[in-house]
């Protein structure tokens, strides 16, 4: 899959402005502005997503130490 993107990364500004043409030809001028709301949103998620998977881990990561403090303080 990271393969097919890899082409992305030789693009120059004329080659960046004729795509920006070509999807301001497809979509249109009233489309964009919408369009980009939804990537918008869609990041925004994503975001808050990864940021709830993270606090997640180091909740776990917490009470992993804390059992592991209480096992070893059991044990003296």
């Amino acid at each position: 899959m990271t393969n097919v993107f890899l082409f992305l990364g030789n693009l120059n500004m004329t080659e960046l402005l004729v795509i920006l043409g070509v999807v301001l030809l497809l979509f249109g001028g009233k489309k964009i502005p919408e369009l980009m709301r939804g990537v918008g949103k869609g990041i925004r998620e994503f975001n808050n997503a990864r940021s709830s998977v993270e606090e997640e881990i180091k909740e776990g990561m917490r009470d992993y130490d804390k059992r592991k403090l209480e096992e070893k303080r059991a044990a003296e």
